[in-house]
């Protein structure tokens, strides 16, 4: 690890001076790719508002950790978050009702929920900082796990990817080719919930959803195939993450906000491009 802050040190940037900021960076360079992936999925699928339906759940996993007597946060935020992805994935086959009415139902009921647990005894003030995140608190044992999410999680995504993609193209064509649909998508759900949690801590639940989603809709609009929607979903995420980054370090200002917006100006350019390709 000293090694990696010495070679950061290098860099003729006043930002990395700091340790903070250079163990910040490397959060963004470890979680940025992750969501990137993912959020090509969530867009082919319609699955928009999936992360922040889990986003939102976490304040519940937390508050029913407290309950529980667990005393890891992150824990408690992983196995809820598992369950409710799961659940949110189970009700949505039965087909009593749209997805995008039962992961509203699962978001609403997650936050009343959780704010019900927090705010109990006024106690909540000391969780607000879940809502805008702060990457600037990553430690070094967060690096660790942010590492082992990446690898597990592109691992799983190389293995998955073609089986996902058949399903989220035509769902009927998938299971005529044998591909085990309800598992694939049961898959895809948990990847989706563990990165989020992993993340929400630095990122927020106010916008955990934007970071997921917004350079993967941005990559779409520039892309002509599959791979290339990957690579400039990925690209745009790192890109957005540091720029956002140092943004933020330059105005003293949030981190997570400043990544969001500079992804929003990724995915407005990427709508002007769309026009004049057309």
């Amino acid at each position: 690890m000293e090694t990696i802050y010495q070679w950061l040190g290098a860099i003729p940037l006043d930002a990395m001076r700091f340790d903070f900021m250079k163990r910040a960076l490397l959060a963004v360079l470890l979680l940025t790719p992750l969501l990137g992936l993912l959020g090509t999925m969530a867009v082919n699928q319609q699955m928009a508002f999936f992360s922040d339906a889990l986003g939102h759940s976490a304040l519940t996993g937390i508050g029913l950790g407290i309950v529980l007597g667990v005393s890891n946060d992150l824990v408690s935020m992983l196995v809820f978050g598992v369950i409710w992805a799961l659940l949110i994935s189970l009700i949505k086959h039965t087909g009593g009702a749209s997805a995008d009415t039962v992961i509203s139902v699962f978001s609403s009921t997650s936050v009343a929920l959780g704010l019900l647990i927090l705010a109990s005894g006024g106690g909540f003030a000391k969780y607000s900082s879940l809502l805008v995140g702060d990457v600037l608190a990553v430690t070094e044992q967060d690096l660790l796990w942010l590492l082992l999410a990446l690898l597990g999680g592109t691992a799983l995504w190389m293995l998955m990817y073609n089986g996902l993609l058949l399903t989220s193209v035509n769902a009927p064509l998938a299971r005529s080719r044998g591909v085990r649909v309800r598992l694939y998508e049961a898959a895809f759900v948990v990847l989706v919930a563990v990165a989020v949690m992993l993340s929400i801590r630095w990122v927020g639940v106010m916008l955990i959803n934007a970071l997921l989603i917004l350079p993967a809709a941005a990559g779409r609009n520039l892309a002509r195939s599959t791979r290339q929607h990957t690579l400039w979903s990925v690209g745009i995420a790192m890109a957005c993450g540091v720029t956002g980054l140092l943004a933020a370090y330059s105005l003293n200002t949030s981190a997570g906000a400043a990544i969001v917006l500079c992804a929003a100006v990724c995915y407005a350019a990427s709508l002007l491009v769309r026009r004049i390709r057309k």
